[in-house]
C-alpha cells in the first residue's frame, strides 16, 4: 500500500524546526496500522515508537480477570512509547490501533538521541506527556463519577477530533470495551443520544449529527483535558517560534480542537 509521506499530518512532528525534521525525516518509516493492531503489550521492549497520522491508538490496561479500559487515546496530536524518554523501556500497558490509518515509526535509539540534545524535540515532547498524564488522569476519574451516557459523550468527541469525517466506524461492544462498561450500558446510552438527534447508530458505526449537541450531554471532562491541551499547544501560537525559546507556557483559548 502506498502512502504519501507527509510526516507534519502528526502535529508533534509538524511543529519541529526544519533542521529537526530533516535529521529525522529519513529515518521515518510510514507503516499502515490496521484496527486492531497491537504495537505493544504490557511489559514488552520497546525497540520503536509511533507516530500516528490517520489512525487512533488505544492505551489500554487488562486486568487478571480478562476486564480492560482505556487508559487514554493517542492520534495525530502525539507519540506513542514515551516510556523511553522517562526512563524505561518497556511499555506498561497494552496499546492496539482502535481506528485504522497510517504513522510513522522511528527506532527508539534515534528518538532517545534527539531527546538528548535539548532542543525542539525534547520541550514538545515533555508538554505532550504533561497533556497525557491530564488525559488520564481524566478518564480514571470520569469513568467512576460520570454516568455511561456523559462518558460516550466524551470519548466520541475526543475520537472526532482526531478524524477528518463525522461517521466512526466501530461496534457498541468495543465502545464498551474502550469504556470498561456493558455493552447494555452503552446501547441504553447510545440510544438516549440517537432519539435526542445527535448520533446515527447503525450495526458496525455511529455518525455524528450534532457536534454542538454532544458537546452540551458531556461531562466537563472533555473540556478539562481540551484546555490543557490548548494551553500547550495553542494553534493560534507559532510552535516553532514557541518551542524553540524559553518563555513560559501561554495560556491560550484559541478555538481548537484537539483530544481529550
Amino acid at each position: 500500500m502506498a502512502f504519501l509521506h507527509n510526516p507534519n499530518q502528526n502535529h508533534l512532528l509538524a511543529a519541529l524546526p526544519a533542521d529537526e525534521l530533516e535529521r529525522l525525516s529519513p529515518h521515518l518509516e510510514p507503516v499502515a496500522m490496521p484496527l486492531g493492531d497491537i504495537l505493544f503489550n504490557s511489559g514488552s521492549s520497546l525497540q520503536h515508537v509511533y507516530f500516528p497520522a490517520t489512525s487512533i491508538v488505544s492505551l489500554h490496561y487488562v486486568m487478571e480477570n480478562g476486564a480492560s479500559a482505556e487508559i487514554a487515546g493517542v492520534g495525530n496530536e502525539g507519540i506513542l512509547g514515551i516510556p523511553l524518554f522517562m526512563g524505561s523501556s518497556t511499555a506498561p500497558s497494552r496499546v492496539f490501533v482502535r481506528a485504522k490509518g497510517y504513522g510513522y515509526k522511528l527506532k527508539a535509539q534515534l528518538l532517545a538521541e534527539e531527546f538528548k540534545r535539548a532542543g525542539t524535540m525534547q520541550r514538545l515532547l515533555l508538554r505532550y506527556t504533561q497533556a497525557l498524564i491530564t488525559q488520564a488522569s481524566q478518564t480514571a476519574v470520569c469513568n467512576r463519577r460520570h454516568p455511561v451516557k456523559q462518558q460516550l459523550c466524551r470519548w466520541l468527541l475526543t475520537t472526532l477530533d482526531r478524524t477528518s469525517s463525522n461517521e466512526l466506524i466501530l461496534t457498541q461492544k468495543m465502545v464498551a470495551d474502550m469504556l470498561g462498561v456493558s455493552c447494555k450500558g452503552v446501547t441504553e446510552a447510545a440510544g438516549k443520544l440517537q432519539q435526542a438527534g445527535l448520533i446515527r447508530n447503525r450495526r458496525g458505526s455511529i455518525t455524528v449529527l450534532d457536534r454542538f449537541g454532544l458537546e452540551e450531554h458531556a461531562c466537563e471532562c472533555y473540556s478539562v483535558v481540551k484546555a490543557e491541551f490548548d494551553r500547550l499547544f495553542g494553534r493560534d501560537l507559532d510552535w516553532r517560534r514557541l518551542a524553540g525559546s524559553t518563555m513560559a507556557l501561554p495560556d491560550v483559548n484559541a478555538n481548537i480542537c484537539m483530544p481529550a
